[in-house]
């Protein structure tokens, strides 16, 4: 049996990992969430992929989550939101979290998420951001919440995927981390 001391969380830097990535980018974001179109090779390459630091769960050399951080703008959701800007509070560091995705079998499982956003917040923090967007998938709004994220701006998407742009500061994110980790780093 797996046990969480199994799983380690780490920035991607193994090929074997990026290869993996590409196909759990795939399976939920092209099968789960149509997102995007499927692809014979069932390999999703993002297109922001070689600006992207992947924190991901590794279980015995097998991915099973991840998270996309960039910081470089435009970001996607510029793309999806022309009047982005208004919506961003003005002299802060902001990144875009993207391509939150864990493995089927691992979901509900304990301290997977937290670890791996637990991985995030640190980076993020390190790289001196302090302000995360992202575009939660509607149906996640709760989960997104949970952790603190503010949605802002109108929906996004059509009727097969929908997306709410999502705020989270570093304050609010460090209000929030006793209950998610027990303890507060950063």
């Amino acid at each position: 049996p797996t046990t969480m001391s199994t799983l380690r969380i780490k920035i991607a830097s193994e090929p074997f990992e990026f290869e993996q990535i590409h196909a759990l980018n795939h399976r939920t974001f092209a099968e789960e969430i149509p997102r995007y179109a499927p692809d014979a090779t069932r390999r999703l390459v993002d297109r922001f992929d070689l600006e992207n630091t992947y924190v991901i769960a590794v279980r015995i050399r097998r991915v099973v989550g991840m998270v996309a951080i960039r910081a470089n703008r435009p970001f996607a959701l510029d793309e999806r939101l022309p009047d982005l800007e208004r919506h961003l509070p003005q002299g802060r560091s902001i990144c875009e979290l993207r391509l939150l995705a864990v493995e089927p079998t691992e979901r509900g499982r304990g301290r997977l998420l937290p670890r791996l956003l637990e991985a995030v917040w640190r980076h993020t923090v390190a790289q001196g951001h302090d302000v995360a967007i992202i575009s939660g998938l509607v149906q996640q709004q709760k989960l997104y919440a949970h952790l603190g994220f503010e949605p802002f701006g109108p929906v996004l998407g059509g009727p097969a995927a929908q997306f709410q742009p999502m705020m989270l500061t570093k304050e609010r994110f460090a209000s929030r981390a006793p209950t998610l980790f027990g303890h507060v780093e950063g």
